[in-house]
């Protein structure tokens, strides 16, 4: 594996650690957030090592699963869709206490335990 594939990955463990973090921290909007980042990090680490090239400089899931010609099982592709619409609203909140009450514990938890199993399928392409 190269080296910058080696640290997008490690980059992308620190984030899910820090959106655990978050949201045991009850952050949970911030823990929606890093389990995106942590999630694209490790696609960029796979653009990496399947291109040798920069990857694109997008936050987008579906169009970074695209470039690099993958397309994950349909449960996670599900997951990854609903992950990818909440990049925005869970960055840059419209309303804080409205997305408080969609994100709550629940799902939150949800969401890291599907980020875990995708990074791990993603690890898996490599």
């Amino acid at each position: 594996m190269k080296q910058r594939t080696k640290e997008w990955l490690i980059q992308s463990e620190y984030d899910m650690d820090t959106a655990e973090f978050m949201h045991a921290g009850g952050r949970h909007i911030y823990a929606v957030f890093m389990c995106h980042l942590s999630i694209e990090k490790a696609l960029k680490g796979l653009y990496y090592e399947k291109y040798s090239l920069i990857p694109p400089k997008s936050h987008n899931l579906i169009y970074l699963f695209n470039k690099i010609g993958i397309k994950p099982p349909e449960g996670q592709g599900k997951f990854i869709v609903k992950l990818n619409e909440a990049s925005i609203p869970t960055r840059y909140p419209e309303n804080l206490q409205k997305l408080q009450k969609i994100y709550n514990e629940a799902v939150v938890k949800e969401i890291l335990t599907n980020g875990k199993e995708t990074i791990t399928w993603i690890k898996g392409q490599l």
